[in-house]
């Protein structure tokens, strides 16, 4: 593969931020951090508050071990898409980890502080914060550098540690920043500030577009108290993925579910899983609490993987009110094995290639489900390689995706792997079932040129399938019963 060129990096790198802006945050990174954030001090803020997390988590252990263990042999350097477009030793997984590892052994370990104390020096400086600042936002997170690390290192999870103490001195991009607000403390409760009035709308609305288009009264049910589903799925998508929740809605119908949307807390983002830890923990305590109100017994997250992963790792370590979490896929996969669903295998004659998320497919979580649906009615399904728990992100992972400022380095350098390879299928439909998956998709397309049109696996399925009118249970052609 090409490499970024001196040149392309630079451009990539470029930053539309006003010159007054810099001069009030003091501090020139690709992104917008928090106004009227207390720009002397940097250091000792940063110390004090890496002081805090470790103190009250488990990070202590881990940083610690890691801290110990550190290589910097760089065989992580093979695993890394964005190493691999650019050739910058800055880009190497370990060496970006190495930036706050090198804080913990100074600052936080007795050998660091009798050298600092024996040989002098100033310590952590303003200047290496800056950098953290700019690397650990540089990485998308995906985490397909551990499968290299021969000592473990889950360089991931280091990104993740200094974005939260970073995060703990105001220095976090506003995107993600204003959106969390909103959701935890504003009026509407979600990231896109999205009021009920706008959601009931949309709701109302596809339900007359599936009646027109399939003949079948199908239904959003809302609030429905004892009901064995809560529906949670990325705000956005009742905005911007019609197809995708009319095919769920199919789906939840044609297998005659129990489920309902909360009208208290319908948003399934939680860019907590980003950067911050305390956010991460009140997005899910919101989630627990329309959990109690509505008296449901499965968490069900439609075609959202950061908010799978979050929900389905950490609901129950924080939640009181313990209860399963599934995604959406895993559902569909286990209504089409049981024969729940009739698909016409004729609708979809165009190539089909999937992405895997790296949040579901990394773990090894959801792989093989959504292929075997994509299978059993996609007459001309492609394969990228690699793919599973292999894959490569899709350049926008860690929440870097929601960062416009960004953006060119995003689709061009983060980007650049994953355009080469759909470029290669030659796929009529891409199928990314995630929301910032496909806001990242629709952005690379446009900008490497690529012709290929971006879906949600369940919007291929509500194209296909076939609905019983009227409740009447399907026969197939051995005479075997289906629900409807």
């Amino acid at each position: 593969m090409r490499r970024i060129t001196r040149e392309e990096r630079e451009k990539a790198f470029a930053y539309p931020k006003k010159p007054e802006v810099i001069e009030k945050q003091k501090l020139p990174v690709r992104y917008h951090v928090e106004e009227g954030l207390e720009v002397e001090g940097r250091p000792r803020r940063f110390l004090e508050a890496m002081a805090a997390v470790l103190k009250h988590t488990n990070y202590h252990f881990i940083l610690d071990h890691y801290a110990r263990i550190g290589a910097k042999c760089s065989r992580c350097s093979v695993a890394c898409q964005i190493y691999q477009a650019t050739g910058d030793s800055r880009d190497i997984p370990c060496m970006r980890s190495e930036l706050l590892l090198s804080v913990y052994r100074r600052h936080f370990t007795v050998g660091g502080l009798l050298k600092g104390r024996i040989a002098g020096g100033e310590g952590l400086t303003d200047e290496e914060v800056q950098r953290m600042a700019d690397s650990f936002w540089d990485c998308t997170a995906c985490r397909r550098c551990t499968f290299e690390c021969p000592m473990g290192i889950d360089h991931g999870l280091v990104t993740h540690l200094g974005r939260y103490i970073l995060s703990e001195i105001g220095i976090a991009p506003r995107a993600l920043v204003v959106s969390t607000r909103e959701q935890l403390t504003g009026k509407t409760r979600n990231t896109s500030a999205i009021p009920l009035p706008a959601l009931a709308d949309t709701l109302e609305f596809l339900e007359e577009e599936m009646a027109e288009t399939k003949g079948v009264e199908v239904k959003f049910p809302v609030d429905v108290e004892g009901a064995d589903y809560l529906f949670i799925a990325p705000v956005s998508d009742y905005m911007m993925e019609a197809e995708t929740l009319m095919g769920i809605a199919c789906v939840m119908h044609a297998t005659g579910a129990s489920w309902t949307i909360g009208t208290g807390d319908y948003d399934a983002i939680n860019y907590g899983l980003f950067y911050s830890d305390h956010a991460l923990e009140e997005i899910l305590k919101m989630m627990e609490a329309e959990v109690k109100r509505l008296g449901v017994n499965v968490i069900l997250i439609g075609e959202c993987c950061h908010a799978s992963l979050s929900a389905n790792y950490f609901y129950n370590t924080f939640a009181d009110h313990k209860l399963p979490v599934i995604n959406i896929l895993e559902y569909t996969h286990d209504a089409l094995k049981a024969g729940k669903l009739k698909i016409d295998p004729d609708i979809i004659d165009q190539s089909v290639t999937y992405h895997d998320p790296c949040n579901i497919a990394r773990p090894g979580w959801i792989i093989e489900q959504p292929r075997e649906i994509l299978r059993a009615f996609c007459r001309d399904y492609r394969e990228m390689t690699p793919n599973g728990r292999d894959n490569y992100c899709c350049g926008g992972g860690g929440g870097t995706v929601s960062i416009d400022e960004i953006r060119p380095y995003r689709t061009i350098v983060g980007g650049k792997r994953k355009a080469d390879q759909v470029r290669r299928t030659g796929a009529h439909y891409l199928v990314a079932p995630c929301a910032n998956c496909k806001k990242q998709f629709r952005e690379i397309f446009e900008d490497n040129g690529l012709d290929c049109e971006l879906v949600g696996l369940h919007d291929l399925l509500y194209k296909a399938i076939i609905l019983s009118p009227d409740g009447v249970a399907w026969r197939d052609p051995a005479g075997m019963e289906m629900e409807a």
